[in-house]
C-alpha cells in the first residue's frame, strides 16, 4: 500500500504520489495512513540543510495527527466507508510530505535545494493546508473517540489553516552569499575562501566526499536538463552550482576522505553488482539489456527507445502494470544506467549507444554560464600551481582532481590543457610514488582525448614517459592508462608512426595482453588496432608475436568484446600475405568457422567474416578446399546475408561466391592455368 519513494528514478522536488484505489477498506487505508506518518515521522532525526523550522512544524502536526488516527483505529473495529474520502487525501498529502522531506535531507542535492528553499517552503505551507482539506471531510460527529481527540482534531485543522511557512532565515543569507560568490566568478575575482566555508557549513558540506556528492548530482541534473532544454535558467543556475561546488571541492578541501578513492574510482563495483543479474537490466519491452533506462510515472523503468515507440503507438498506460500514466514525462534512471555500464563492462557485454550520446557530448563543450566557466579557469591555474609548486601529497591530490575533472567534461578538458596541466602531469609519470603514477597517467589518458592535447603531449616527448608507464608501470592500472592513452594518440598518422618507431611500444602491448587483466587486454588491443593503420606498424606486430598470443586468446577467453577485438587485429594482419600466412600456419581455420557460428556478437561476426576472406584471398586454393569441405560455415555465411551488416554481407557474399566457384571447378575436374600461378600455403 505504500510506495516506497525511488530517489534514482524521482526528480527533486516532484511529488509522484498514487491515489489508493477506491475499493480499498477503510481499515487497511486507516492502517496503511498510520504507517505513512510514522514514516514521514522517522525523517525528524535526519540532517535538514533547508527549511528546518518548516520541517520541525510540519513533524509536530503530523505527530499530533497520529494520535487522532491511532484512537480511531484502537477504537473502531470496522472504521465506516465514510472515512475513506478523508482519509485517502490525507494518505495522498502524507506521501507528498515524505518525497518534500526526502529531498531536504538528501545527500547530494543540498546546494540546489538551497537555491530552491522558496519552493519547498511554499510545497509546505500547500501541503500542511491539504492536511486542514482532508480533515474538513472527516465525519468528526460519527466517530466515536475522547473528547479531547475531536479537540485535537479541531486545534489541527485551524492551526494548518493559518500557518505559514517562509523560508528560514539562514537559508535566505545562505543563498544571497551563494549568490553574490557566483557573481565574483562571473567577473573573474578570487571568492573569499572563509564565505564559501560559512555556506558550506550551513549545507553539512564538511568533506571532500560530500562535495563530490553534489557535484554528482549536479552534473546528472543538467544532462537531465539539456535534453529537455525547456528552461535556459535553471541550466544556468545548475552550471553555476556545479562550477561553484567543483570549485570548492578541489580548493577548499585538502584531503580526499573517501577509502581508497585515490587509488581505484570504481573498486566497489563488484559489491553494487553482487546477486544482480542481467534479466535485472533487460527492459521489459524489448526483453534486452537498456542503454538508455528511463522511469514512468508509475515508477515502472524502460529502455527509452522501447517506451517511445509505445507511448507513439497511442498508449497511454504502463506496459507492465496496465495503469493509466498520470503523464508522459521519462525521468533518466542515471543510477541504473552506472549498474548497467558496470556489469556490461565487468562481463564482457557490448551495450547498443544511445541516441542521446552525441548530445551528452556536446553538452560538455561549454560550461553552461559564465560563473561556472570562470569558476573552471581559476580552478586550473590553481591545480597547475599545485602541480609544479606543491608537496608530494598536493601533486598527487591535484592530478587525481584533474583525473576526475576531464573525465566527462571537454570544457574542463580544454581548460585545463590551456592552463598549462599536461608538462607537469608528465613528469610525475617518472614519480616513485604509485598513486601519483596512476592518477597522472589517468589524468593525462583523459585530456589525450582532446585533439589539441594530443600535439602538446607529443610536443613535450610524452610519447617516451607513456611508454615507459606501459612497459615499467608501478602499478596494472597505470598500465592500463598508459595503453589507452596510446590508441587516442594513435589517431593522428604522424603518432602512429612515432609510437611504432619507439622500439618497446608494440611489443609492451602485446606483454600487457599476455600478462594484465581484461581491462589491461583490450585497451592494449585496440592500442595495436590502431597502431596498424599504419602500415609500416604491421611488420612489428606480427615480430612481437601478436599472431600466435591472438590465436591463444580466442581459444581461452568468453568475454564477447575481447574476442571481437582480437578477431579485429587478426583480420587486419591478415590484409597482407604475410599475415595471413602467420594465421594459417597455427591452423586456425576450423576455431575462426566455430567462432562465427557461436558468437553472439554481430561486430565480432563481421570481423570474423572479414578474415576468412582475406584468408582465402591470401592463402590460396588450399586454404579455401578447406573451408570447402566445413559442413557449418556455408549456413553460418548464408545467415550473415540477412543478419548482418551491408559490408559483412558484402563479404560473406564474397566467400560464397568463391566457395561454389571452387566447388565447379573441382567437380568439373578443369584445371586452368590460372591456378598454376596461385599462392598455396599449407594449412595445418
Amino acid at each position: 500500500m505504500i510506495q516506497k519513494s525511488n530517489g534514482s528514478g524521482r526528480r527533486i522536488l516532484t511529488c509522484p504520489a498514487i491515489h489508493p484505489c477506491d475499493s480499498i477498506s477503510p481499515a487497511t487505508l486507516l492502517s496503511s495512513l498510520i504507517d505513512l506518518g510514522r514514516d514521514v515521522c522517522s525523517y525528524k532525526s535526519k540532517f535538514f540543510s533547508v527549511n528546518k523550522r518548516n520541517a520541525r512544524a510540519t513533524f509536530r502536526q503530523i505527530a499530533n495527527l497520529l494520535l487522532f488516527l491511532r484512537e480511531i483505529r484502537d477504537t473502531t473495529s470496522d472504521p465506516p466507508a465514510a472515512f475513506v474520502l478523508s482519509f485517502s487525501e490525507l494518505h495522498l498529502t502524507f506521501q507528498k510530505l515524505r518525497f518534500l522531506l526526502e529531498d531536504c535531507t538528501r545527500d547530494g542535492a543540498r546546494a540546489w535545494m538551497l537555491v530552491n528553499s522558496d519552493r519547498a517552503a511554499n510545497q509546505f505551507q500547500m501541503l500542511i493546508r491539504g492536511m486542514a482539506t482532508g480533515l474538513d471531510v472527516f465525519p468528526l460527529s460519527t466517530v466515536d473517540v475522547s473528547i479531547e481527540a475531536k479537540e485535537l482534531v479541531e486545534l489541527i485543522i485551524r492551526q494548518t489553516r493559518k500557518a505559514t511557512f517562509r523560508p528560514d532565515p539562514e537559508d535566505k543569507k545562505a543563498v544571497k552569499d551563494l549568490m553574490r560568490i557566483l557573481k565574483q566568478f562571473e567577473e573573474g575575482t578570487q571568492p573569499d575562501p572563509v564565505e564559501i566555508k560559512r555556506i558550506l557549513d550551513h549545507l553539512g558540506i564538511h568533506k571532500w566526499s560530500d562535495c563530490n556528492k553534489e557535484v554528482k548530482f549536479l552534473d546528472s541534473e543538467i544532462e537531465i536538463e539539456f535534453s529537455n532544454r525547456e528552461n535556459e535558467r535553471k541550466l544556468e543556475l545548475l552550471s553555476s552550482l556545479m562550477g561553484f561546488m567543483s570549485y570548492c571541492r578541489c580548493v577548499i578541501f585538502d584531503s580526499i576522505d573517501s577509502e581508497n578513492q585515490h587509488l581505484n574510482s570504481s573498486c566497489n563495483c563488484n559489491e553494487t553488482l553482487k546477486g544482480i543479474a542481467g534479466d535485472d537490466l533487460k527492459c521489459p519491452i524489448s526483453l534486452e539489456i537498456m542503454s538508455d533506462p528511463v522511469t514512468l510515472s508509475t515508477g515502472h523503468t524502460y529502455d527509452r527507445r522501447s517506451i517511445l515507440k509505445w507511448l507513439n503507438s497511442g498508449n497511454a498506460t504502463c506496459p507492465k502494470t496496465g495503469e493509466k500514466l498520470a503523464g508522459t514525462e521519462l525521468v533518466p534512471n542515471l543510477v541504473l544506467k552506472a549498474m548497467i555500464q558496470q556489469f556490461c563492462a565487468g562481463n564482457g557485454i557490448a551495450v547498443v549507444a544511445s541516441s542521446r550520446k552525441n548530445r551528452d557530448i556536446s553538452r560538455t563543450t561549454e560550461a553552461g554560464s559564465l560563473a561556472g566557466e570562470e569558476a573552471v579557469k581559476m580552478l586550473a591555474g590553481f591545480l597547475v600551481n599545485k602541480l609544479v609548486n606543491g608537496s608530494g601529497e598536493e601533486m598527487n591530490k591535484a592530478a587525481f582532481e584533474i583525473r576526475v575533472l576531464t573525465k566527462t567534461s571537454i570544457f574542463n578538458r580544454s581548460c585545463l590543457v590551456e592552463s598549462g596541466t599536461t608538462p607537469p602531469l608528465l613528469k610525475l609519470l617518472s614519480s616513485k610514488d604509485n598513486s601519483t603514477q596512476e592518477n597522472s597517467m589517468a589524468a593525462l589518458l583523459n585530456l589525450s582525448k582532446l585533439p589539441k592535447s594530443k600535439g602538446v603531449i607529443v610536443e613535450n616527448k610524452g610519447l617516451d614517459s607513456i611508454v615507459h608507464v606501459l612497459r615499467r608501470g608501478l602499478k596494472i592500472e597505470a598500465q592500463q592508462h598508459a595503453a589507452a592513452t596510446l590508441f587516442y594518440l594513435a589517431s593522428i598518422e604522424e603518432n602512429r608512426v612515432l609510437i611504432g618507431e619507439n622500439p618497446e611500444a608494440i611489443p609492451s602491448l602485446i606483454d600487457l595482453i599476455k600478462k594484465g587483466n581484461d581491462r589491461c587486454k583490450r585497451n592494449a588491443l585496440v592500442a595495436i588496432f590502431g597502431l596498424l593503420t599504419h602500415s609500416g606498424n604491421h611488420w612489428r606486430v606480427l615480430a612481437a608475436g601478436a599472431v600466435p598470443l591472438l590465436l591463444n586468446l580466442l581459444k581461452d577467453i568468453e568475454r564477447e568484446d575481447l574476442v571481437t577485438d582480437s578477431l579485429a587485429v587478426l583480420a587486419t594482419l591478415a590484409e597482407k600475405i604475410d599475415g595471413a600466412v602467420a594465421i594459417l600456419r597455427r591452423g586456425a581455420l576450423p576455431l575462426l568457422v566455430g567462432i562465427l557460428s557461436s558468437s553472439t556478437s554481430r561486430t565480432g561476426k563481421e570481423y570474423c567474416v572479414s578474415l576468412l576472406l582475406a584468408l582465402c584471398v591470401n592463402g590460396g586454393r588450399d586454404v579455401v578446399a578447406r573451408l570447402a569441405k566445413n559442413p557449418s560455415l556455408m549456413a553460418s555465411l548464408y545467415s550473415q546475408l540477412s543478419e548482418g551488416t551491408s559490408r559483412c554481407s558484402k563479404k560473406a557474399s564474397a566467400i560464397i561466391r568463391i566457395l561454389h566457384d571452387y566447388h565447379e571447378k573441382t567437380s568439373s575436374a578443369l584445371v586452368t592455368p590460372v591456378l598454376q600461378r596461385e599462392r598455396f600455403v599449407h594449412v595445418s
